[in-house]
């Protein structure tokens, strides 16, 4: 039942992570307004919520699941799903840096700024989308080093 449960928090807590990242891509736009700043700054910290949760049960799963450590420390699949989020998690640092200071400036962000977020934002969700490609292939046996 342990596995069952967090296998289930496992894939409804990506879904959830990649929801997030998709409505803070739509709140960040040009002519973005103080209120809006603020809304993605609460959506942002959302994001990071949802993301330290992830790896929370993604090492639950690793370790107290039914395939075991061992299973997953010897995929080259696993790292490269490890990896990936932790580069989608590197992509948000300057995105997360922005919101607070255009909350703390409190006046409508520049849309050069917000293009350039925009980006980071983009970038993020397309490594965010090989992570589901790495854990299909990994759950499939392919990756091991064994």
């Amino acid at each position: 039942m342990t596995d069952l449960l967090l296998a289930v928090l496992h894939h409804l807590g990506m879904f959830a992570l990649f929801g997030v990242l998709a409505v803070e891509l739509t709140v960040v736009r040009p002519g973005m307004t103080t209120g809006q700043v603020a809304l993605a700054a609460r959506i942002d910290r959302l994001y990071g919520l949802f993301a330290m949760a992830m790896i929370a049960i993604g090492f639950a799963r690793a370790v107290f699941a039914a395939k075991g450590w061992d299973y997953y420390a010897h995929n080259g699949f696993f790292w490269a799903k490890i990896a990936t989020f932790a580069g989608v998690g590197a992509l948000s640092a300057r995105p997360t840096i922005q919101f607070i200071r255009w909350r703390r400036a409190s006046h409508r962000p520049d849309d050069t700024e917000v293009a350039r977020v925009r980006h980071l934002l983009h970038a993020q969700a397309a490594l965010f989308a090989l992570i589901p490609i790495f854990a299909a292939a990994m759950a499939r046996g392919y990756g091991s080093f064994n």
